[in-house]
């Protein structure tokens, strides 16, 4: 399943450096690292990574995702 929503935020944001950790087996966390998310409010941000991993939510796949997104200067900065 990792690999799955790693994909599929890489088909939604293909720049994408993605850091996925399992918590369980429904439970991740990932941080999402891109210069598209540059001059782009966090909350869009968000919501271009969350958009592709409906499907995933609503077949019960994933039940709950802690998302971090950067652009590259910040990820380098923080």
């Amino acid at each position: 399943m990792q690999e799955d929503i790693e994909r599929l935020i890489q088909e939604a944001v293909p720049d994408a450096t993605v850091i996925i950790k399992m918590n369980d087996g429904v439970h991740l966390n990932a941080i999402v690292i891109s210069a598209a998310f540059e001059g782009v409010p966090p909350v869009k941000q968000h919501r271009m990574v969350m958009a592709p991993l409906k499907s995933a939510f609503g077949n019960d796949t994933l039940h709950a995702l802690a998302l971090k997104t950067y652009t590259p200067e910040k990820w380098a900065n923080r």
